[in-house]
């Protein structure tokens, strides 16, 4: 399997939260490698990997397939579409971002921006309610193939940077998508203790609602929410971040379990893989929220990925983590470890 292919291909396909079927399609044709009976249910990719016993406790191995976006409000006469946001987004990068509209076909657009010499020196971050697209069309050539609620992304493609860093978007969180792709390639003929299962969830940008059936569905004893995490760049508390290139990050937070989490670390130091630790007061605000009270409650702990500059089109992580990320998940998960 290779890594940057794999990340690149999922991050370029959309999937704002509520329309991610064009990267769920995707990540369903990939999961199916390892896990031939993979499908879409309510939305969420799932496939139970290798064989199952019944004296095994169950696993899972979670990563959301959707990212940030926008939907269409409404258009205006001049021709502009309006638009509401999709998930956390940072509105001061939004004037002149390029941007794609998910209508009955794509279209290209840009978000307006005033030029600088119309401001009066004004630096004021735009409001979303002030917030437009505009695309050279009239409203009624618009109204031919966009319709409110249709979902918008940013309209970017990666690209390398030095080592093995990339930027791109919605590289939250489709390499974590990725990493666990890479964690199956790596289990392949090994023998598991844990009977695991992979879901690929959507709508975790709005409120982890997929994760929420998902983990109602298959009520696992142990689950592992992948996903990304802050990366330090300047002007932000090292204290509160990662770094990148220095592995996975493993959580620690009294609403995960210590358990999964000191096994995961045991696993990293006896495995030589570079680690982490992100620690959490409260919440993690990931998809194992969902899963640590779901039922009678799942044994979960996060691994995360450092990522910079998160929610933006121009997010950036070392694909060394992500294989990294993949190393210590197929040593926790292997029978002989």
């Amino acid at each position: 399997m290779d890594i940057r292919s794999t990340v690149v291909s999922l991050s370029e396909t959309s999937g704002a939260s509520g329309s991610e079927s064009p990267a769920a399609q995707l990540a369903l044709s990939m999961l199916r490698e390892y896990c031939p009976d993979a499908e879409i249910v309510n939305g969420n990719v799932t496939g139970k990997f290798g064989d199952h016993r019944e004296s095994l406790p169950s696993l899972v191995l979670d990563a959301h397939i959707d990212q940030v976006g926008f939907a269409v409000t409404y258009i205006t006469d001049d021709g502009f579409i309006k638009i509401g946001n999709i998930g956390s987004i940072d509105r001061r990068l939004l004037p002149a971002q390029p941007v794609v509209i998910h209508g009955s076909r794509d279209i290209k657009g840009v978000i307006c921006s005033v030029p600088p010499h119309l401001t009066n020196g004004g630096s004021e971050v735009l409001e979303m309610d002030d917030a437009a697209i505009d695309t050279g069309l009239t409203k009624d050539e618009l109204e031919k193939t966009v319709s409110a609620g249709d979902t918008v992304t940013f309209d970017v493609t990666c690209r390398d940077l030095i080592g093995s860093r990339i930027t791109g978007g919605a590289l939250d969180d489709r390499c974590g998508v990725a990493s666990i792709l890479y964690t199956l390639e790596l289990l392949k003929g090994c023998s598991t203790a844990y009977n695991v299962t992979v879901i690929f969830s959507t709508q975790e940008e709005v409120g982890e609602r997929g994760a929420k059936i998902g983990a109602f569905a298959i009520d696992p004893d142990i689950a592992i929410a992948v996903d990304v995490s802050f990366a330090y760049a300047v002007g932000e508390d090292e204290s509160k971040c990662g770094y990148l290139g220095k592995g996975p990050m493993i959580g620690i937070s009294p609403s995960l379990s210590r358990e999964i989490s000191n096994g995961l670390i045991e696993t990293a130091k006896n495995s030589d893989i570079p680690y982490q630790t992100e620690v959490m007061s409260g919440l993690t605000s990931t998809n194992a929220d969902r899963y640590s009270v779901n039922r009678c409650g799942a044994k979960t702990c996060t691994v995360s990925i450092p990522l910079r500059n998160m929610h933006t089109p121009a997010e950036v992580i070392d694909l060394s983590d992500v294989e990294m990320t993949a190393k210590l998940l197929a040593e926790f998960i292997r029978r002989d470890k």
